[in-house]
């Protein structure tokens, strides 16, 4: 049998664009796989020569996924350029709208693009694997899904103006404060937001077991963990310093200032994709593989903070005797335990008088010719670094995307699950869908203000090795 390539393109139920090649030997077994993103992101040359005050509003257009996550990351890089702190109200504010950000994409994950394979199972008919499906079977769950969504979505509007691309976040703060009434509107909308959290987390233990395979190899290897912790060494969204931890539980980085993250962080660039592939410096490329997001953040922290999110938390350390977590199948047990923590943690700074105050921003012009704002994303530790001349123009920009930081590791996962249950003798939907969930754990944000209407549909080319297509499978 001569050799093959399967290609999947594009990858489906994700946030924009990538696709997926799987090399085939002579005896039809998978030698290699690897995920290609396939859209060009400009927004580090495009923002050049624009004054330093639009850089959030200009960034936040990088996604319409989780552009609160980038209007924070750039408006903490102006505070630096500023060299100012922004009042404690501000900063409470500032993480209630990222946490209501992280809360409505994590449910988004789960529910909408995710959920379909645990209701019906990775090998159900392509056709029922949608969020459509699942409101015909399943109506309740998907009418939780909106909630929760609804839930962080209606946050985002409530602080700032709108819930895509708000502008309330400004250098120096936030542009006005939170009244009384929409505090207790969004407090009286709490205990119905953890119902629904709740019940997902009770759901998604109770059926775990039926996908025993999927979690033995779903991107289940070592690596590091990165992610920001608080100076209890607790989970942290908004601010604190870098940690990483080895797959032992090792702490081998603590109290990195994010300014400093180029001495820890190196970034490669590989000719099929045009996402960067950051790795650990000090180990090198690619042996510096780590992994960002839900999964790290809970792997490299000591505690969450909050009494419900904590008793979950003990439950998720106990997968592996109190060690980092090496599946990345539980990246969806991790993103449960955040919504739930950042239901509880909005809750707590809405009930701190200080977030009342009406001291809401600090005010200066450049004091500094480079910033650096870091932050938690949904998906990972997103960096935004510029460099400015002394009249606040922007000459220099370098961003980490949160899903960037994974690249490494989606890869590596793609590879291990294309080798657990793809044979190229016998190529069925289900095994190619095992494939794509891969990348699903991940979830990566691709989407970079490019958008797909309509179905999503993708062929899968099965190509010899003079790379002629021998046979074309079509999906959607």
């Amino acid at each position: 049998m001569e050799a093959k390539k399967i290609v999947i393109d594009p990858v489906t139920r994700i946030e924009g664009h990538a696709k997926i090649t799987i090399d085939l030997n002579e005896s039809g077994k998978v030698d290699d796989a690897r995920i290609h993103v396939t859209q060009y992101r400009g927004f580090e040359k495009m923002c050049e020569g624009r004054p330093y005050t639009e850089m959030p509003a200009l960034t936040a257009r990088t996604c319409g996924i989780c552009p609160v996550s980038h209007v924070i990351s750039s408006t903490k890089a102006c505070d630096n350029l500023m060299a100012v702190r922004p009042p404690k109200a501000a900063r409470n504010l500032r993480r209630i709208i990222n946490l209501a950000q992280i809360i409505q994409s994590h449910a988004l994950n789960f529910y909408h693009l995710s959920s379909p394979d645990f209701v019906y199972g990775f090998d159900a008919k392509k056709e029922d694997r949608n969020i459509f499906k699942l409101m015909q079977t399943h109506p309740d769950m998907a009418k939780d899904g909106i909630g929760l969504r609804a839930f962080g979505q209606k946050i985002i509007e409530t602080l700032g103006g709108k819930r895509i691309h708000p502008t309330w976040v400004v250098p120096g703060g936030v542009s006005h404060e939170i009244s009384q009434e929409q505090r207790e509107t969004i407090l009286s909308q709490i205990p119905y937001a953890m119902d629904i959290a709740l019940k997902t987390l009770k759901y998604f233990k109770n059926n775990m077991n039926k996908f025993q395979k999927e979690i033995d190899s779903f991107g289940n290897f070592p690596t590091l963990f990165m992610g920001l912790v608080n100076k209890q060494g607790n989970l942290e969204h908004y601010d604190g310093f870098l940690r990483f931890v080895d797959s032992d539980g090792n702490i081998i980085e603590n109290g990195i200032d994010p300014t400093f993250y180029k001495e820890y962080i190196g970034e490669a660039v590989e000719k099929d994709s045009f996402l960067k592939s950051p790795y650990y410096k000090p180990m090198g490329y690619p042996e510096g593989i780590y992994r960002v997001g839900p999964l790290a953040r809970l792997n490299v922290i000591n505690r969450c903070g909050t009494p419900e999110a904590d008793k979950e938390f003990d439950h998720f350390k106990n997968l592996n005797n109190g060690k980092p977590v090496l599946n990345s199948f539980y990246y969806h047990y991790a993103r449960i335990i955040e919504i739930i923590y950042g239901i509880e943690r909005i809750e707590e700074l809405l009930k701190d008088e200080k977030t009342m105050n009406e001291n809401i921003r600090s005010h200066a012009s450049i004091n500094r010719n480079r910033g650096v704002g870091c932050s938690e994303a949904p998906r990972g530790t997103l960096f935004h670094d510029y460099e400015v001349t002394n009249d606040g123009v922007i000459t220099g920009v370098n961003l980490i995307i949160a899903t960037g930081n994974n690249n490494l590791a989606m890869n590596a996962g793609v590879k291990q699950v294309a080798q657990a249950f793809v044979d190229g003798n016998n190529i069925t939907d289900g095994a190619l869908n095992r494939v794509e969930g891969v990348i699903r754990c991940f979830d990566p944000c691709l989407s970079c203000s490019t958008h797909a209407l309509g179905v999503v549909s993708s062929n899968i080319e099965i190509r010899d090795h003079h790379k002629n297509v021998v046979d074309i499978i079509k999906r959607g």
